[in-house]
């Protein structure tokens, strides 16, 4: 007797614990995070570069761009939508309603290399 009581508590406890790790759906992701269905920009900085030549979002979606400095200390401007990112701000969330191309730059004078540091964001 004893060991069928063990058995369905066995059971039970696997039941509910189970059911406290349900998977996370995609909308309550959205809410945590406080920011629902933001679109990612990372911009990775090195020495004279960024490490894409161009990066591309949506038109009439928020738009988080984020900054890491890999290699060297650099700023980014991207003009005409109002993003200036540097060490004391490295996050900014926008929405972007016209379609078109920006340029990304380093405002940050970062050494001989700096006048070429550019990338485009496209808005499509």
């Amino acid at each position: 007797m004893k060991k069928w009581i063990v058995s369905v508590a066995a059971v039970g406890m696997i039941f509910a614990l189970s059911a406290c790790g349900a998977k996370e759906t995609p909308k309550a992701a959205e809410q945590a995070n406080g920011n629902p269905a933001a679109q990612q920009v990372k911009l990775v900085a090195t020495n004279f570069q960024f490490d894409q030549k161009e990066y591309k979002v949506k038109k009439g979606e928020d738009v988080t761009f984020s900054l890491e400095n890999k290699q060297g200390m650099h700023a980014v401007q991207i003009s005409g939508v109002n993003v200036g990112l540097d060490n004391n701000n490295k996050t900014k969330t926008v929405k972007i309603d016209k379609a078109g191309t920006y340029d990304i730059v380093c405002s940050l004078p970062c050494g001989q290399g700096h006048a070429t540091m550019k990338s485009t964001l496209i808005v499509e």
